[in-house]
């Protein structure tokens, strides 16, 4: 492998507690159940929660309080990154890696810097493509974007959706910080620490 390809929430950064803060407070300004609203978020996109949810709701003015409590918390919540991460993408080669994320640039950028984690060149986000995980576009077009063929990209998630979006893109699809596997990864990890050397293994080697 050459390149490397990370999702980013789950996967680099701890933005669980942020994530049901965020929805709580979503919850909490249209008078919903915070904990039923945050279970439904946790296997939707927002616009289909919105629809399960706050179906008697603007969806557009439901993203644009969504977004809004989003850009808050990357000011000012506490994020902590996966221990490991820092000692991995500052030793990754430059151009050797990319962010895919079902998140939007400025925020990854925003966590990145509160985490001391460095940015690649290229971060492929929810607006840069129609398809968002699982389909195989986002993963693709990281990969086009380095220059690189899918068959030398290793993918790095913590999600179903991600595992499977890296798996149609046809690439090698390594899990990470979950107790069990998730179905269909090449390799497994209980952790991010635990990857490491393997993954900086993969990318020096020259096959």
């Amino acid at each position: 492998m050459k390149y490397v390809l990370f999702d980013v929430d789950g996967t680099l950064i701890d933005a669980v507690s942020n994530q049901r803060r965020v929805w709580g407070s979503w919850a909490e300004r249209y008078g919903l159940d915070a904990d039923k609203v945050y279970r439904v978020a946790l296997r939707t996109r927002p616009m289909e929660t919105f629809a399960q949810v706050a179906a008697d709701r603007d969806p557009r003015e439901c993203l644009a309080l969504l977004h809004e409590l989003e850009d808050e918390d990357v000011r000012s919540g506490v994020y902590a990154a996966f221990d490991g991460a820092s000692e991995l993408l500052h030793s990754l080669p430059p151009g050797a890696w990319a962010l895919v994320t079902s998140n939007y640039e400025h925020r990854v950028r925003g966590r990145f810097l509160r985490t001391d984690l460095p940015v690649p060149d290229v971060i492929v986000d929810a607006v840069a493509v129609e398809e968002g995980k699982p389909s195989p576009v986002p993963y693709l077009q990281a990969a086009a974007r380095l220059g690189a063929e899918p068959g030398d990209c290793l993918v790095i998630e913590d999600a179903p959706s991600g595992v499977r979006s890296g798996l149609r893109a046809g690439m090698t699809v390594w899990g990470v910080n979950s107790a069990a596997a998730v179905e269909g990864v090449h390799r497994h990890f209980v952790s991010l620490r635990e990857a490491v050397p393997h993954i900086l293994a993969c990318v020096s080697s020259p096959a």
